[in-house]
């Protein structure tokens, strides 16, 4: 398996939707509202692809987005999905890192995100890169799910020549996961 990263595309929604509705099932965005995710300026997106895929639509394992109006001062992480053949490799976490810089590129504060209350793998992954709980929505998810509410204060960037090297990955159009790896490990 050779696995990169880049941004997402219009062209890549119908894949991107097979895995939304699988992921999330009944609370699975509609084609409509992701179109416009991948559209707007204000949003960034990408996408994890196994080049070595024969299938398209299998080759997708993983994407998130991010929503950060440039000069807004915060951001919120819309969405994260990993294809669950592929989960526990840190493709969430490369992802989650890949946003953080995109953030951090835009002057970005702070960074928010809901969770379902459920799901103690993806809190424990955003604990693990710094965010916090600041509350509770009751009932958020169908099925009278809370969702955690979370916040991570970005902290500026550090001049550092790898770090620099990671920032411009993040805006190329492909992106080697192990870029990602390296970034993580610092």
């Amino acid at each position: 398996m050779s696995v990169f990263m880049r941004r997402a595309k219009v062209a890549d929604l119908d894949r991107i939707m097979v895995l939304e509705r699988e992921t999330f099932e009944a609370d699975a965005w509609p084609d409509d509202a992701m179109r416009r995710e991948l559209e707007s300026p204000h949003a960034y997106y990408l996408i994890a692809v196994d080049d070595e895929a024969d299938d398209e639509a299998a080759g997708l394992l993983g994407y998130a987005g991010l929503l950060a109006p440039k000069g807004g001062g915060q951001a919120d992480i819309q969405t994260i999905a990993v294809a669950p053949a592929i989960r526990g490799i840190g493709l969430g976490r490369g992802l989650m890192h890949a946003l953080i810089t995109e953030a951090r590129r835009r002057h970005v504060a702070e960074i928010f995100l809901e969770v379902r209350a459920d799901n103690p793998i993806a809190r424990a992954l955003y604990d693990s890169l710094g965010f916090e709980e600041i509350g509770i929505r009751r009932r958020y998810y169908r099925g009278g799910i809370d969702a955690v509410h979370m916040r991570l204060t970005v902290p500026p960037a550090v001049a550092r020549p790898a770090e620099a090297d990671a920032a411009g990955a993040a805006s190329s159009e492909r992106t080697p996961i192990e870029a990602r790896d390296a970034e993580a490990k610092r």
